[in-house]
């Protein structure tokens, strides 16, 4: 099963827009909100075992709020 479609993305915990889970060019896994840019840390893999894994722990901090936002002035 594809990996984008195995894993469900809440909405974003400020603003409630679609999260985007990326790839980072094939070594780490981000979601980024389409709306307001919020986003995870990256969640690095080295290899192709490491990268659902990774790809869920990406998933699981995005669905529980723990995302990094800046705000104007920061």
């Amino acid at each position: 099963m594809d990996i984008y479609e195995e894993i469900e993305l809440m909405g974003c915990p400020y603003c409630g827009g679609a999260g985007f889970l990326d790839d980072g060019n094939g070594w780490c896994w981000t979601v980024t909100c389409m709306d307001c840019g919020s986003q995870t840390g990256e969640f690095a893999y080295n290899s192709p075992e490491e990268r659902a894994t990774a790809a869920r722990r990406a998933a699981y901090v995005w669905n529980i709020g723990k995302v990094i936002r800046s705000d104007l002035g920061e």
